[in-house]
């Protein structure tokens, strides 16, 4: 039988997130996974896919009449 490690996940939302205890409480399983960044969620942007990004949509340098900002 598998369950849920309290002391983890209370830790991780508590300290780690900076919940309260009734915002820990409130939340499904679900909700809590998807907030440690855990789950079915999207994967973080990759090196690989960032170079494509940076490639298709480069910044613009604009005249800010800013010496420090170029």
């Amino acid at each position: 039988m598998t369950g849920f490690d309290w002391p983890v996940l209370m830790r991780a939302g508590l300290h780690g997130l900076g919940l309260r205890p009734t915002e820990f409480w409130s939340l499904t399983p679900a909700e809590l996974q998807m907030m440690l960044g855990r789950g079915g969620g999207a994967a973080p942007l990759g090196r690989d896919r960032f170079d494509a990004l940076s490639a298709a949509f480069p910044d613009e340098k604009r005249d800010t009449g800013d010496e420090r900002y170029g």
